[in-house]
């Protein structure tokens, strides 16, 4: 008479363990993820993960300007970015693109040509790409943190020069920001703080 409510509680043991596993996995590609961005707009972040397909999936909406994406377990090395809302959809044309089988530069040059014949919408004022990145960068579980990495800021100003920014287009020191690809819809401030895989 017992065995039934007894099948019943291992069932439900059964499901919930494995929601909880899910829930673990996603709490750690949000970790990483929210590794690239300002600890004031981590909170409020949407974030994005890759599958098995390599396809894109959104494991976390959010309430303010910031994506972030988790790093890509399908390609080697670390990298998880943030970019502001004003790149999304420069960003959702990429990745649609790669999924058709283009790779990055394809699809740079193919979203420019779009942008330019006013196909493709494209920030107009400064937004901001961040990158959490390193050679030896990896995504501790036991800590929930990123290990051995650096971050770089990518300030997109299409066709800024060095003449509307006052800045050089090489840089002047080590972490000196910088313009680069000057005059192009893809000109951004480049600023790259010296290597300190403190975190």
């Amino acid at each position: 008479m017992n065995r039934i409510p007894a099948l019943l509680c291992c069932l439900a043991l059964v499901f919930t363990n494995g929601a909880c596993a899910q829930s673990a996995d996603d709490t750690h590609l949000i970790n990483q993820a929210l590794a690239a961005a300002p600890d004031e707009m981590k909170e409020g972040a949407r974030v994005l993960a890759y599958d098995d397909q390599g396809m894109y999936r959104v494991i976390r909406e959010g309430e303010n300007e910031l994506t972030c994406v988790a790093d890509n377990h399908l390609q080697e090395g670390f990298e998880v970015v943030c970019y502001h809302r004003d790149l999304e959809t420069y960003m959702a044309r990429g990745r649609e693109l790669r999924a058709q089988g283009m790779t990055g530069g394809e699809s740079v040059t193919k979203r420019g040509e779009e942008i330019e014949a006013g196909e493709l919408a494209f920030t107009e004022g400064p937004a901001t790409l961040f990158i959490r990145y390193g050679e030896e960068a990896f995504y501790d579980e036991a800590t929930g943190e990123v290990m051995n990495s650096n971050l770089r800021y990518v300030i997109y100003t299409p066709y800024a020069t060095a003449a509307t920014t006052g800045l050089p287009t090489s840089p002047s020191g080590p972490g000196a920001p910088w313009l680069m690809l000057p005059g192009d819809w893809r000109a951004h401030i480049m600023v790259t703080p010296p290597a300190s895989n403190e975190n």
